[in-house]
């Protein structure tokens, strides 16, 4: 059977499948703590009864496995070979929590061909029914690797924190996909911030561009405050939410997976793996074209 008939066959099969809440958690730049975030936002999701699983898609410098102290033995590299499957890869982290991860080091791993970024997301098709969310860690900046990723989702966070270059990359990212791409939704959180009414007011900054150059909407989704907890729980290894339940940060994170746990999830404009897996696919075949 032809590659491409392989391919139809497996989208058909999850087309039968229960929707999933694919999410990309980005940043136009470093240090803004979207790892942190998207670990434990993954955390605090898995605690309210969600099955939850993160893929970090940081093919390069991956940090997921490290923040909660894991030691993988095989990673995404295993299944792009063909050695291992995703299932046999997976591990199981605080509150159930399935951890993807990823190949930190092996430089081939950072520069995938478009082909097999979307070899490694046909895996997915194995977990299908096993999830409720999955949340994309990708890397930060805007390669090929991590355009790809976020459009092949179907929600966006984009992380920003208060510094000057965090806000520009933020925008050029926001830039890039809106008009390249066409994508115009984007949810937003502000984190490592003095109050709520600072992260307000670095989101009413940020929307201030796009709403005069760009066509998108930006949702607020919440502000998570600077807190010496925070960095505590990641120097013990263990997310915030579990490591120190009650403090600032870990009470922002909540607030913010419950407001993510209520999104609805779009009946036809995605929200199933497989529209992750077609739009991979998708745009893995117009790469190769060009």
């Amino acid at each position: 059977m032809h590659k491409s008939q392989d391919q139809a066959a497996g989208i058909r099969q999850m087309r039968q499948m229960k929707p999933v809440r694919v999410i990309a958690v980005t940043s136009g730049k470093g240090g803004v703590g979207k790892t942190n975030l998207s670990v434990n936002i993954g955390v605090a999701l898995a605690k309210a009864g969600r099955r939850v699983a993160i893929l970090d898609a940081d093919m390069g410098l991956a940090n997921v496995d490290i923040l909660l102290g894991m030691f993988p033995e095989f990673n995404l590299s295993h299944v792009l070979t063909g050695e291992k499957t995703l299932k046999e890869i997976m591990m199981t982290g605080p509150a159930g929590l399935k951890i993807i991860p990823a190949s930190s080091g092996i430089q081939r791993m950072s520069d995938l061909s478009s082909v097999e970024q979307a070899g490694v997301i046909r895996a997915f098709s194995e977990i299908d029914k096993e999830l409720d969310v999955l949340i994309v860690d990708t890397a930060a900046g805007i390669s090929a690797s991590v355009v790809n990723f976020a459009r092949a989702c179907q929600e966006i966070i984009v992380v920003v924190c208060d510094e000057p270059t965090s806000l520009a990359d933020a925008y050029a990212y926001i830039k890039l996909l809106n008009r390249d791409y066409g994508l115009n939704s984007f949810h937003i959180i502000t984190n490592m911030v003095q109050s709520a009414e600072h992260g307000q007011a670095l989101f009413n900054k940020l929307s201030k561009v796009t709403d005069r150059y760009l066509d998108v909407a930006l949702q607020f989704v919440g502000a998570v405050p600077q807190d010496d907890y925070l960095k505590k729980s990641v120097q013990k290894q263990t997310p915030v939410v579990e490591a120190f339940p009650q403090s600032k940060s870990a009470l922002a994170i909540k607030n913010l997976a419950r407001k993510i746990d209520h999104w609805p999830i779009k009946p036809k404009a995605g929200g199933y793996l497989e529209f992750f897996v077609e739009r991979m696919i998708q745009y893995s075949a117009r790469e190769d074209v060009a």
